[in-house]
């Protein structure tokens, strides 16, 4: 998957960078699903996966749930730049555009609102040059990472 000099780190501090991106190579899901990290900063993080034969629905078409996937990640590991351990309370997507077999959806996300106990965040997936969705959550902070 990615290694730490592939990963673009937009000014975290670096015990919490070498967290996260450690956690994300080492998930499981990320992996079965193919999702890679392409940068952390401050409320921001950016997730990548490139669609193959095996993301596709019974109609030939990249299946949105890979597309909320992505879209879901980017947003909870922007929560995690604050040092927050983050679960998923309500998340909504929209499909804007089909995403293309083999071209990379890129998801990329950011904190737009922070509290004590909920996070709010936005999300942006493209394909290539094309915007195929947008996405907003809800995120429920279970507590601190420890470094």
């Amino acid at each position: 998957m990615d290694s730490y000099m592939e990963v673009k780190n937009l000014g975290l501090e670096e015990k919490l960078f070498d967290y996260v991106l450690k956690s994300v190579i080492a998930s499981p899901f990320y992996n079965l699903v193919g999702l890679s990290l392409k940068s952390l900063g401050p409320g921001s993080a950016e997730m990548a996966v490139t669609p193959g034969n095996q993301h596709t629905n019974p109609i030939d078409l990249i299946h949105g749930g890979v597309i909320m996937t992505a879209a879901d990640a980017a947003m909870g590991n922007s929560v995690r730049t604050l040092g927050i351990k983050p679960v998923t309370v309500e998340c909504s997507t929209s499909f804007l555009s089909s995403a293309e077999l083999g071209r990379d959806i890129i998801a990329g996300a950011k904190v737009i609102k922070s509290g004590k106990n909920l996070f709010f965040t936005e999300a942006e997936v493209w394909s290539e040059d094309h915007l195929i969705a947008t996405a907003k959550a809800v995120f429920f902070n279970i507590g601190k990472i420890e470094l």
